[in-house]
């Protein structure tokens, strides 16, 4: 297969893009030492989401490789809505890279504020654990 990029305009901060992966809750058992919202924990909800978003591609499993470019944008309070967005980044031979957005509705308010992005790689397995291809029929197509 031959390696495919998918050209996407810059975020503006302002309105999301992508694919929703996952939706989930900020609670207080994910706090830091400060009460913010741990950035380990943003980044783990991040992968998950682009976890599921690059094995759909793949039509197989898939596995963390590379996290790159990842900015931190906004704290993420407890009670905070997170939101996790997908966006194709490109399709190599084994290889799947995909721009994560997380974004937070805060309570009391109705427009979603972004607060962390980044660039991860994930690499299609078989059952062995061992890289394989990425299905051909798995590029999506804009």
């Amino acid at each position: 297969m031959t390696e495919t990029h998918v050209n996407a305009p810059l975020n503006t901060e302002t309105e999301t893009r992508g694919d929703l992966c996952i939706r989930t809750l900020a609670m207080p058992a994910d706090t830091n030492a400060n009460g913010d919202i741990f950035g380990g924990w943003l980044l783990s909800q991040m992968d998950i989401g682009g976890g599921v978003f690059a094995s759909k591609i793949a039509k197989s499993r898939t596995v963390t490789v590379a996290i790159e470019a990842m900015n931190f944008r906004k704290a993420v309070y407890v009670g905070d809505l997170v939101s996790v967005y997908a966006n194709l980044v490109r399709v190599g031979r084994t290889s799947i890279t995909v721009h994560l957005e997380a974004w937070v509705v805060r309570r009391k308010e109705l427009q979603q504020i972004l607060v962390t992005d980044g660039n991860f790689t994930y690499v299609s397995i078989d059952d062995n654990g061992r890289p394989q291809p990425v299905s051909p029929d798995g590029v999506i197509k804009t």
